[in-house]
């Protein structure tokens, strides 16, 4: 199958190509949000194949996998002279939460019934308004890292993306409690203005800005407690694969979340002050964080592998192209 979609989501799209399909994927000569082209921090397999905006008009397409309105609304039509829905089967996969008025948010696809929209956890399904829009759930899957957890740096860590930019979305402002209860260690994209934002010193927190994959996987294996501050996400796939790394988890409770770390894989609440206990308990206590570290990691390969992510995928990409 010939499967077009966008990069937007590194992590997310890393774990999609492994499908067993071919990917074209848009390029365009700024590498912009249009068209970014393959990954450069990302090991993607050689099916993944960049392609023009002009190579589209001719492409042989199955299907085309949408994440953003605009693609539904000017790119797909514009780049490949077709209509999503009517002359090119489609699936819209929705990986945000709803914005504004959470409660009335309508979704794009609201008043379309031609398209698919597939939403990355339950918690997405049941918060946005999708109106007469057919829908389903496709839970998350990551490509298993390994378990290289260690802990022998008495750190706690946190991934977050812009940081100071999103702020509260991202529970930036809580990062000074935290850090009271261990230094902290951030990895992600545009962190490096952090410690002067928050006014932390070098020994509060450090930053590592946008490393490969591979490298932070390992840099986060080397910290005693993974720590998710973010308030309002669907549900970050850092946490995801902290949890296959064998690292002990602190989280917020909020959206995906609850459901996906469950008790005996680490702490979440909506205190702070008991997130904030429970990441000093794991740094004081090694033997704890593995054990709960090893419980997590069982757990995140029952529910959020690889081989169920694909399977769930490619059932569903055949049955919008019959």
């Amino acid at each position: 199958m010939r499967v077009l979609l966008w990069h937007v989501h590194g992590s997310w799209t890393t774990a999609f190509v492994q499908g067993g399909h071919d990917y074209l994927v848009p390029v365009t000569p700024d590498r912009g949000p249009d068209g970014r082209g393959r990954a450069r921090t990302w090991e993607w397999p050689p099916t993944v194949q960049e392609v023009t905006p002009e190579q589209l008009r001719t492409a042989d397409i199955d299907v085309v996998v949408l994440q953003r309105p605009e693609e539904l609304d000017r790119l797909v039509p514009e780049w490949t002279g077709r209509q999503p829905g009517r002359d090119l089967p489609a699936v819209y996969v929705e990986h945000n939460t709803p914005k504004g008025e959470v409660p009335a948010t309508r979704h794009p696809l609201a008043d379309r019934d031609d398209v698919l929209l597939a939403h990355v956890t339950h918690f997405n399904e049941l918060f946005w308004d999708a109106g007469r829009a057919p829908t389903t759930v496709v839970e998350h899957g990551v490509i298993d890292p390994g378990e290289h957890f260690t802990g022998e740096l008495a750190r706690a860590a946190v991934v977050v993306n812009e940081p100071v930019r999103r702020w509260r979305v991202t529970g930036t402002d809580l990062l000074p409690h935290l850090a009271a209860a261990a230094p902290l260690d951030v990895f992600g994209m545009a962190v490096g203005g952090l410690p002067d934002r928050l006014g932390l010193a070098a020994d509060q927190i450090q930053t590592y800005e946008d490393l490969p994959q591979r490298v932070m996987h390992a840099q986060l294996a080397r910290r005693r407690v993974y720590v998710h501050p973010i308030r309002w996400t669907s549900l970050g796939l850092s946490l995801i694969e902290a949890m296959h790394l064998g690292m002990p988890v602190v989280a917020l409770a909020a959206t995906e979340a609850v459901e996906a770390v469950p008790p005996e894989a680490g702490v979440v609440s909506t205190r702070l002050e008991v997130l904030t206990d429970a990441v000093r308990r794991y740094v004081a206590d090694p033997t704890e964080a593995r054990r709960v570290g090893k419980a997590g990691r069982e757990v995140a390969l029952a529910r959020y592998g690889l081989d169920r992510f694909l399977d769930d995928w490619n059932r569903l990409l055949r049955e919008v192209t019959r």
